[in-house]
């Protein structure tokens, strides 16, 4: 008899989580469990991937009122109708990813009786989002819940130690590390692509392209971005460069105005979304991360899959991901100056570009891959199961 699991994400929304979500039901599915994917609805400049799940033939129950933001009403309406979907399907396993979905999942679960819960932090959001008063709510509520998941899985040692040691969350037992896994191959190969992109924006092979790519919200930090590129574009610093904002969000207006009051304006190109990750990656010279807090970040995997150098800020699980100046640049969080000299040996070298773009593929290929991904859910399902149903038989 099949397993049977219910995936709930907050949102699909441009980014890891949701593409790890989808890639799990397609691979489970095929390795024989039924998975059911329930998802909210992305926030206004957030992307929706709903286009990826359609790809991969998944098919997603859509709970609108399910979503980042605290709307109590919402909120208990999205509860009723996981409980609902819960006493209906009844799963064996319930599995939940990111902090929304994670409280109204679990609950709901509790509530129905269901006999296995997962839980999956792809990040956290106890420092860098919030309050004081509103991170120890969070932190109080994950306490709270963490009692009753039989599973919780993080997505780096960095995480793990933050959940377990830092905040408490869980005892190191209940906790496994699985990274993300995602479809790698279409960054394999990506010298036939180079130019497309370049040519779409009209900016010609002898300027460098800098980028980075995520959501414009305030844990990105995009203005130690523009802030570096500041510095760069003054004096002797100044480098033939263009810079590209990759995403969309709430702060889009503010770092337009931003960009503008630092007198970088035509240095910068907000881009937006995109579905052609290749084609961006294929022309991008360096790839750069200023995150306040991370899981395991989507936009720097898929840059060294497809062998571009990066620059990151060692923050939450990113060391976990890239040694520094073996398979990428690490600089302090908040860090002007450093994160302009990471770009300014970057761009004076070819030969180290080439060099860290070539160990971070090999790096990333097997280890986050969705095969490796699959396989290591599917060996912690049928272990949950196994040891749910031995607990049945003692009593």
């Amino acid at each position: 008899m099949k397993i049977k699991v219910l995936r709930i994400i907050a949102r699909l929304n441009v980014g890891g989580p949701a593409i790890h979500a989808i890639l799990l039901n397609q691979g489970l599915n095929d390795a024989g469990f039924s998975s059911h994917l329930i998802a909210g609805k992305p926030e206004e400049g957030e992307g929706d991937m709903a286009y990826l799940a359609k790809e991969k033939g998944v098919a997603i129950t859509a709970i609108p009122e399910l979503g980042r933001h605290i709307r109590p009403w919402n909120d208990l309406v999205a509860l009723f109708k996981i409980f609902r979907i819960i006493r209906e399907e009844k799963p064996d396993i319930v599995h939940t990813h990111t902090a929304k979905a994670g409280f109204l999942g679990r609950l709901a679960a509790i509530m129905a009786g269901v006999p296995v819960k997962v839980h999956s932090f792809h990040g956290h959001v106890f420092h860098s989002y919030f309050g004081p008063v509103k991170t120890r709510g969070f932190i109080f509520i994950e306490k709270l819940l963490g009692r009753f998941t039989d599973r919780i899985i993080v997505v780096s040692d960095a995480i793990k130690k933050d959940i377990c040691n830092r905040f408490n969350i869980a005892d190191e037992s209940r906790v496994s590390v699985i990274g993300l896994g995602l479809d790698l191959g279409k960054f394999k190969d990506i010298g036939a692509l180079r130019g497309k992109f370049r040519k779409e924006l009209n900016i010609g092979a002898e300027t460098a392209l800098i980028g980075i790519v995520g959501r414009l919200v305030p844990v990105k930090n995009h203005r130690l971005f523009f802030d570096s590129i500041g510095l760069l574009e003054k004096g002797a610093a100044s480098t033939n460069s263009h810079f590209l904002i990759i995403g969309d969000g709430e702060l889009r207006r503010c770092l337009e105005e931003y960009a503008a009051a630092l007198g970088i304006v035509n240095r910068v190109s907000f881009i937006g979304w995109r579905q052609d990750m290749p084609n961006v990656y294929a022309d991008l010279d360096i790839v750069v991360l200023t995150s306040l807090n991370e899981g395991t970040p989507l936009s720097l995997i898929e840059a060294m899959a497809a062998k571009r150098p990066v620059v990151a800020t060692a923050v939450g699980g990113v060391p976990d991901l890239i040694e520094d100046e073996k398979t990428g640049l690490l600089i302090e969080s908040n860090s002007v100056v450093q994160l302009k000299d990471a770009i300014l040996k970057l761009l004076s070298s070819g030969e180290l570009r080439n060099k860290l773009g070539e160990r971070a593929s090999e790096y990333v290929r097997d280890r986050y891959s969705k095969e490796r991904l699959v396989s290591d859910v599917e060996n912690l399902y049928q272990g949950l199961i196994r040891a749910k149903k031995g607990v049945k038989r003692n009593k």
